[in-house]
Formats: structure tokens, sequence, C-alpha cells
């Protein structure tokens, strides 16, 4: 049974690595005006995610809370490629927030890198925005985040 889970887990993580490369290739393609509006949006639905029953299911239909990981990031993902900047930049943001949520304190090797690279991207957004690191650092360890 381990090995089918660690098979589920390497395939997940390719998934969110393909999936989070042209999410960073959309992000890096904003102006940085833009970028600063996304990364409050961002950690305003981490936030949100963070206050579920499940926050990496996060965008799901309640009917579906028993499933390894949810539809949010398969949403997000397609939002993220809409012609429409305004659904687009909620897609990056809901994305964003449901791999983070996903990928936190994964059991799996294979899904650490993702963690970290989501967690990279949001501090690069943080930085853009100017928000103090301060008033990040404490929201980070609230519990809004959590």
């Amino acid at each position: 049974m381990q090995i089918v889970t660690r098979l589920i887990a390497m395939n997940r993580a390719r998934q969110l690595q393909r999936q989070f490369r042209q999410i960073e290739r959309n992000i890096s393609a904003l102006p940085a005006r833009t970028r600063a509006r996304l990364g409050v949006m961002a950690l305003r639905e981490i936030g949100q995610a963070s206050r579920c029953e499940f926050p990496h299911l996060y965008g799901t239909a309640p009917e579906q809370r028993y499933v390894p990981w949810g539809q949010g990031t398969e949403i997000g993902f397609n939002r993220a490629q809409s012609d429409n900047p305004e659904v687009a930049l909620r897609g990056i943001a809901l994305w964003l927030a449901v791999a983070y949520h996903e990928t936190k304190d994964s059991p799996h090797t294979s899904l650490q890198p993702q963690h970290r690279q989501v967690l990279r991207v949001l501090r690069e957004l943080r930085d853009i925005s100017g928000e103090p690191a301060d008033s990040t650092a404490q929201w980070m360890r609230s519990g809004a985040a959590a």
C-alpha cells in the first residue's frame, strides 16, 4: 500500500509542477502593480481556505471531501488561462492558495519542493507589494494561515 501511496504522491507532484510552471509564467508576465494586487488576493485566499474544515479541498464541492486532493488547483489553473484578466488573476490566487495548503506539512517528500516553490512565489509577491515583512510574518504565524 505504501508503494501505491508514493506513486500517487509522485504523480500529483508532477502534475502540480507542470501547472506551477505555467502559473509562474503567467505571474512573470503581469505588471508590477498587478502582481502586488495578486499578492494581496493570494494571501486573502489562503486565509479563507484556512478557515475551512479541509483547507486543501478549498474550492472543491462538499460531496467530494474524501478525495486525496480537491478540484481547487484544477479550477484555479483553468481560470488562470482565461482571456479575462480579472478571472485569470483570481484563478492564480486560487491555485496558489490550494497548492499552499495541499503541500503544507506533506509527509511525502515528492511534494515538498512544490511547497517551497509556492512559498518563494508568495514571498516575491509580498516583496513587490511593499508590505512590511513584519506584518506578513505576523499574518503567517496567526491562525489565518494555519
